[in-house]
């Protein structure tokens, strides 16, 4: 494999973030040694948390987290993912103004802006969309922020998922839209796959601690046995702040 060059820093991140290049291949590099301590996540690794949502993406077969891996680099080893270039004006999440939501968009919070003028916040209802609402459902994503959804074309990519896996109910999301709505059958079949699938279980016990699978393996039976996508549970604050 070509050597990983670095490119530069991704300051906006709140750990270790670089831009790089392996050959041809432009990625992001997360290496360990520049994660923070959470309070919340005192065990494991985030790098090790992307990997696996990656991991259960790919089992689900919806492919909606960049390739993902882990590998050495400049600053030891660290989690690698293919970078996304994103296609300009396109925003699968957005804040509009009232009466400025388009066809399409489902509303799932009112507020107010820093002036006081009402707004909306809005996510389209696409398939790829659902689709990664659905992942965040199952990794107890505790951070779906609008930004960590990057849209190419129809394609729609989940990002930064370090804080997932929790063994407690820790969904954090801004993809509230499909509450209450039936899981079609292509979803309860994914799900029911990634629930049984002795091979994603071995690669995630390279990842996470035997309490994180279980936790995982019970809330994909929860979701095949509710049948529908979950509202919040009333534990944890439903959307991350800031919300994009």
């Amino acid at each position: 494999m070509a050597e990983l060059v670095l490119e530069g820093r991704l300051t906006t991140a709140s750990n270790a973030t670089f831009l790089g290049r392996l050959g041809d291949l432009q990625v992001v590099y997360k290496p360990v040694a520049g994660e923070r301590p959470l309070w919340d996540f005192p065990g494991g690794h985030l790098a090790h948390r992307e990997l696996a949502t990656y991991l259960v993406s790919e089992a689900l077969g919806w492919h909606v987290v960049p390739r993902t891996w882990l590998d050495d680099g400049p600053h030891g080893p660290g989690m690698l993912q293919e970078w996304i270039e994103e296609d300009p004006g396109q925003a699968a999440v957005d804040v509009v103004l009232p009466g400025e939501q388009l066809p399409g968009q489902v509303v799932v919070l009112e507020a107010r802006d820093e002036t006081g003028r009402p707004v909306l916040l809005v996510h389209e209802e696409s398939a790829a969309l659902r689709r990664i609402a659905l992942l965040d459902v199952l990794v107890n994503n505790a951070d779906r922020k609008g930004g960590h959804v990057l849209s190419r074309g129809a394609e729609r990519f989940g990002i930064d998922h370090g804080v997932t896996f929790h063994t407690d109910p820790k969904l954090r999301t801004v993809l509230w839209g499909w509450i209450g709505e039936p899981l079609t059958e292509e979803e309860r079949r994914a799900v029911a796959h990634v629930a049984t699938d002795g091979a994603l279980t071995g690669q995630l016990s390279r990842l996470l601690s035997d309490d994180e699978i279980e936790a995982f393996r019970t809330r994909a039976g929860a979701l095949l046995d509710a049948g529908v996508f979950p509202p919040p549970s009333g534990e944890w604050p439903a959307i991350p702040w800031p919300a994009l």
